[in-house]
């Protein structure tokens, strides 16, 4: 049987991007958002929360590329 974590890293296998994405959820509970999914108890943790979102898939992450920039024809030129 999978636990939190293995399904979590399941849905967003980039550690660094869960990581980010786990703790910008956790500061936006402790603000004051609901989470989207409902506490098994009331000590559930807003961290155990944020996991549980990513987990069933309520809370996702999109990365963007940032477009390579085209060298101008003064640096074409330069390189030459």
């Amino acid at each position: 049987m999978m636990n939190l974590m293995d399904k979590t890293q399941e849905r967003m296998p980039n550690v660094p991007l869960l990581v980010n994405v786990i703790a910008r959820r956790v500061r936006q509970m402790n603000s004051g958002q609901r989470p989207m999914v409902k506490p098994d108890n009331q000590f559930t943790s807003n961290f155990e929360l944020a996991l549980r979102e990513v987990a069933e898939g309520k809370l996702a992450a999109e990365t963007a590329v940032a477009p390579t920039q085209q060298p101008s024809a003064a640096e074409s030129l330069l390189a030459l």
